[in-house]
């Protein structure tokens, strides 16, 4: 059990981080491996997947059961709220190399591929006959001819999901400051049924770019940076669904007072940036 002294915490050792990064590393390789062609890599991705979530079911419970025991003091809060606040700073990060990619590609690439500019000299012996724009799928079609997802179908209702969560995530928090236990509960309810409604629509728009655009991993630069910006962004809703789904459950059971209710201001910090960062998804990948 871990101890806290005056104003210093003590945590007890913990195997949890440990399982956390085999967890997240076994996933990296197993989709690497399946993007490869191992067939085998997809039920390691699988298994990885359970190991993730059996970790932050562990870890949360052992989380809980420390707060509401009282071992967590002023000193634990201010700790907990710079891990998650350098933790959203990586995630930034994270996604930020990825738009990264996706502007090079689009805007500083293709210009050269077409002779444009003080590198486009390069595309006389790189690839003379390139002559299309963006969205290119490789020199000869490599990847196949597709179709991009248009932005005012499913991303776009989409959009207005995430952003109605925002606001009634909000709404829950407000409900929690002002005691107001109702409030918080419908909140919550309401902002776990829109994530998890996010999830099920890209599951559905993957299965329709797959089946009739011929949307592909395969398709070029940009049917790989289309899935792995939404994809990741789609993992990170779910994980934010069912951690939502937790403050839920501990809502329900009594827990939080309005000035000691860290857990939710974390998740609410995490779903916000995941809205914020789906804005950006939404005009950079489908709009634009």
């Amino acid at each position: 059990m871990a101890h806290a002294h005056g104003e210093y915490y003590q945590p007890q050792p913990s195997y949890w981080p440990l399982i956390a990064s085999f967890a997240l590393f076994s996933m990296a390789a197993s989709f690497t491996a399946y993007l490869n062609g191992v067939e085998i890599g997809k039920y390691l991705l699988i298994a990885a997947i359970g190991v993730l979530f059996f970790m932050m079911y562990g870890w949360f419970r052992e989380v809980i059961r420390e707060s509401e025991a009282g071992l967590y003091n002023e000193q634990v809060d201010r700790s907990f709220r710079w891990g998650m606040i350098w933790f959203i700073i990586s995630e930034i990060f994270f996604f930020a190399a990825f738009f990264g990619a996706l502007y090079y590609t689009r805007d500083l690439t293709l210009p050269w591929l077409l002779g444009e500019g003080a590198k486009g000299v390069a595309h006389t012996f790189l690839w003379p006959e390139f002559t299309e724009v963006w969205p290119t799928n490789g020199p000869q079609s490599v990847g196949g001819e597709f179709e991009t997802m248009a932005a005012w179908g499913i991303p776009a209702i989409n959009t207005l999901i995430l952003l109605t969560s925002g606001v009634t995530v909000t709404w829950a928090h407000w409900g929690l400051k002002k005691d107001n236990r109702q409030q918080l509960i419908i909140g919550l309810f309401l902002t776990v049924a829109l994530g998890f409604t996010f999830v099920g629509l890209q599951i559905y728009e993957y299965g329709h770019a797959m089946d009739e655009l011929n949307l592909r991993f395969s398709s070029g630069i940009y049917g790989s940076l289309f899935y792995m910006l939404t994809g990741f962004h789609g993992f990170h809703v779910t994980v934010g669904s069912i951690m939502l789904l937790v403050v839920l459950f501990r809502s329900l059971a009594g827990h939080f007072t309005p000035k000691h209710h860290f857990a939710f201001e974390g998740v609410a910090w995490y779903w916000h940036f995941v809205d914020v960062v789906w804005l950006g998804l939404f005009i950079f990948v489908y709009w634009l």
